[in-house]
């Protein structure tokens, strides 16, 4: 794949750790306008080259980084109604104050492939056994030009801390859905298989029909699809099961169909990316029906893969230093889905050598590019990585890119270099993002991994 090199145009410096990047037309205007949300829970956007705060729930956000500084929890969704011009309607996801739990887990999970309980751990006792409360909300921007709650549409209830997903909230341009991501609950290894139970929300891609009214504003805290009230039930559908932790999904229009992108965050081998067209969404109402219609739901392959690889234990080579030694961590449940999981577009790994490639920590971003500005990107898809493992001190994160090949098979990657010169300060890509038609990146750049050093955010466009 042909080498790419870019620039980066800051917009905005000295914002908290940005998590969604995107843009809409606010009423009244013609142009599209940027908008930013940050993890603890502030909302800006761009007016007449001015930063101007449009929302701030801080004191709605969970307190973050209590042990430690780092933290996956927070403000992590925002999306603008397709008619957001007119209905003046967007959506939230975030961890709530005041609900921290103790966790669903005295210690750390490492599956042990001897020892069949580790295998087969169920998350019991989850009134109490938990560690925070995510809700889904709808807000109305008024004609006074202030946002005012509407309604919440979920309350879920999550067993740890991690694996929440980030710029978890998109609409569907082919259902015209709200399409919620979520991670698999988080610890490591999805040490009850939330990700493969129909019925558990944790680790799906969902669908909310908006335009259905459920007649219920404070909906239940729940974990599982069949304890939401009937009425709620009737407007979800998934659209994916399989996922560990991910980072939003996103439309490009292809002919007459649409392309779907994502990535799932791996374990400790690789990250992947995905794309996929034709779908089969199927009504949380028959998630309990058939084997038929659970065959429908497009199916990512978390816990028992990782990616393309079956989902493994790294140890220490007692033999070589060099080299790790790999156990197959889940060996019937790889074996289960091998021909039913979805195959990822593209891969890249915790440990590679080649010398035009990099060592990944964690994906952040995917997004398509349909613009014209950087002609060699026009029509790939576009990823980041928060930390380029083999850069030492400062810090520098990973840009780069995929195609969809013509035949559907696996692609290679190519790694995007950047002119910007971030001096001695570590940066930390940490979200990427894009305007309405595709034409324009905007990607999220941090000094710090923790959420408790505030203002080290810049926002640029890739150029």
């Amino acid at each position: 794949m042909k080498a790419v090199t870019v620039r980066l145009q800051p917009i905005v410096r000295n914002i908290n750790l940005p998590t969604v990047l995107t843009t809409t037309i606010l009423p009244g205007d013609s142009m599209e306008t940027l908008f930013m949300a940050t993890q603890v829970g502030e909302i800006f956007y761009i007016g007449n080259r001015d930063i101007r705060l449009f929302l701030d729930i801080r004191s709605s956000i969970i307190e973050l980084g209590a042990d430690g500084g780092y933290d996956e929890r927070g403000l992590l969704g925002l999306a603008f109604h397709p008619e957001f011009y007119d209905n003046g309607l967007f959506y939230l996801h975030y961890s709530v104050a005041g609900t921290q739990g103790p966790g669903a887990l005295p210690k750390d999970f490492h599956p042990d492939p001897c020892d069949p309980n580790t295998l087969n751990l169920k998350w019991v006792n989850r009134e109490s056994l938990y560690d925070h409360i995510d809700t889904v909300e709808e807000w109305c921007l008024q004609v006074n030009g202030m946002p005012q709650k509407r309604r919440t549409l979920l309350n879920l209830r999550r067993p740890f801390s991690n694996h929440n997903g980030v710029n978890s909230l998109n609409f569907s341009p082919e259902t015209g859905k709200l399409v919620l991501t979520t991670g698999d609950g988080g610890s490591g290894y999805d040490p009850f298989n939330l990700s493969q139970d129909n019925m558990e929300i944790a680790g799906k891609i969902i669908e909310i029909d908006v335009c259905q009214n459920t007649l219920i504003n404070n909906p239940p805290v729940v974990t599982r699809f069949n304890e939401l009230p009937a009425t709620i039930q009737d407007s979800l559908t998934v659209m994916a099961k399989g996922v560990r932790n991910i980072p939003g999904i996103s439309f490009q229009r292809v002919d007459n169909q649409y392309m779907k992108y994502t990535g799932i965050v791996g374990q400790d081998l690789v990250e992947s990316i995905f794309s996929f067209g034709s779908y089969q969404p199927i009504p949380v109402t028959e998630l309990q029906d058939s084997e038929s219609h659970r065959e429908g739901l497009v199916n990512f392959g978390w816990r028992g893969w990782e990616g393309a690889f079956p989902t493994s234990i790294l140890e220490d080579c007692n033999h070589n230093s060099s080299i790790d030694k790999k156990t197959i961590a889940y060996y019937d449940e790889a074996v289960a889905l091998s021909g039913s999981r979805l195959k990822p577009l593209t891969s890249y790994f915790h440990q590679d050598k080649r010398p035009d490639k990099f060592e990944g920590t964690a994906l952040t971003g995917v997004q398509p590019y349909m613009g014209n500005a950087i002609p060699s990107l026009t029509g790939s898809v576009v990823f980041t990585d928060i930390a380029r493992k083999e850069s030492q001190s400062p810090v520098r994160g990973a840009l780069a890119y995929t195609r969809v090949r013509p035949d559907g098979k696996q692609n290679d990657f190519s790694v995007i270099q950047t002119d910007y010169d971030f001096g001695s300060q570590s940066a930390y890509y940490v979200s990427l993002g894009t305007n309405l038609n595709q034409s324009r990146l905007f990607l999220g750049v941090y000094n710090s991994m923790l959420v408790t050093d505030l203002n080290q955010g810049t926002i640029f466009e890739i150029v």
